[in-house]
């Protein structure tokens, strides 16, 4: 991208920042390189449960303070956690810039963690995962993450377990942040209408005197995989059903060809072949999506649908039949064509939202150092040809290497 700038403080802390002269609003966001696959097995959830009590009290506010700073403006504060990440965000109008990046600081590096708001929290996050629990879609993927990454941070639910959870402690909290704390994985992004200096001038207010910090954290990929089949029974009607294996890394070449592949199978377009074969022609299913994350160090590959327990088989052969499909017959150019099309308008459209581009620009520079152009990403799909995408196919879709897992019902 060519319009965006990048500044580094002393301490490590980059500032990425998009100037659109024509918006008022503003969006900012400190990510950092910390996520649910840096807990060791009895700090499950803690990476989660940190961005729930950063929320609850720093040294100079308390809870109902941070949450209303923003929301008096029209603003909104907000977190999340993933498997490599964890980041506190803010949209409010541009005039308030400065006050959401003072809070993010704030927050993200001055939280104290009281121990009353932790008991009082650490409910809030059971009942989060009561609430998973009793949602068979969000279950299972949650589940069948543990079954393609087996003995490995990446298959731990990022809520953490009830034992976990309920012997989380602020000196667990503060442990585990100096445990994982680098400054040089930790980025300041931001899209407004302010210039680039301006945006330094105040990130460097609030982020400078963050004092540096190195670890000497190392990310272990996992150490193999096999596949398995699993069939679970639970209190539903519908069978839910869940199929997929280890995929690409962030780094490999073939991510991108992947990607696309994966697009045309399963994406969000109702035009997917899973949907058209599954949904359309057959009535087997109200929605089918296949999805492809890239880690670090690997990839998950994952497909997802519920179905009348009767017609399980039914539609996993079907869903084999469409990958193999894909491995024996290229695409012709009409349908390369439309592929390649459908994906850098799906791409396009997702870059319109600024809020999504602020964090697109943070997790861009942690993990390649850089942030692509959408002209730069447009090339490299034209640059796709059938061939890649069959070898690609053929590599990825044997059935050998996939695991199954099913919930149906109890009776």
């Amino acid at each position: 991208m060519e319009d965006y700038e990048l500044f580094t403080l002393p301490n490590g802390i980059r500032i990425v920042h998009k100037q659109i002269p024509h918006t008022q609003i503003a969006h900012c966001g400190i990510m950092l390189d910390i996520g649910s696959r840096d807990e060791k097995p009895h700090q499950q959830g803690l990476a989660h449960f940190w961005e729930h009590m950063a929320f609850k009290g720093t040294k100079k506010r308390k809870s109902y303070h941070i949450l209303n700073r923003l929301e008096n403006v029209g603003g909104e504060l907000n977190a999340y956690t993933t498997k490599e990440k964890v980041c506190f965000h803010a949209s409010l109008l541009g005039i308030h810039f400065e006050k959401a990046t003072e809070l993010l600081a704030d927050i993200a590096f001055h939280s104290i963690f009281p121990e009353k708001q932790i008991e009082r929290e650490r409910n809030v996050v059971l009942e989060e995962m009561a609430m998973y629990y009793d949602s068979p879609e969000d279950a299972l993927q949650d589940d069948f993450d543990q079954l393609v990454f087996q003995n490995h941070p990446l298959g731990s639910n990022i809520l953490g377990t009830t034992e976990t959870v309920q012997s989380f402690t602020r000196e667990n909290l503060q442990e585990f942040i100096a445990e994982n704390l680098d400054t040089d994985r930790i980025v300041f992004s931001s899209v407004s209408n302010y210039p680039f200096k301006k945006v330094v001038r105040i990130a460097e207010k609030y982020l400078a005197d963050i004092p540096r910090s190195t670890t000497n954290r190392i990310r272990k990929p996992p150490a193999s995989y096999e596949a398995v089949r699993q069939v679970v029974k639970r209190p539903i009607t519908q069978a839910q059903c869940a199929l997929g294996r280890p995929a690409f890394s962030l780094t490999d070449p073939k991510r991108l060809p992947f990607f696309m592949l994966i697009n045309l199978l399963g994406g969000p377009g109702m035009n997917s072949r899973l949907n058209m074969n599954l949904r359309e022609r057959q009535g087997l299913v109200y929605s089918i999506d296949a999805s492809f994350t890239p880690f670090l160090d690997t990839g998950f590959l994952g497909i997802y649908f519920g179905t009348d327990p009767k017609k399980v088989d039914r539609a996993y052969s079907l869903i084999q039949k469409e990958m193999q499909l894909l491995c024996t017959k290229s695409l012709t150019a009409n349908q390369m064509h439309q592929t390649k099309e459908q994906l850098m308008g799906q791409l396009a459209m997702a870059e319109e939202g600024n809020q999504s581009f602020m964090l697109m620009m943070a997790k861009s520079i942690l993990d390649i150092d850089r942030v692509e152009s959408l002209e730069d990403i447009f090339n490299e799909i034209r640059a796709v040809e059938p061939r890649h995408l069959q070898e690609i196919a053929q590599e990825m879709f044997d059935e050998k290497q996939f695991s199954f897992l099913t919930f149906v019902p109890e009776d």
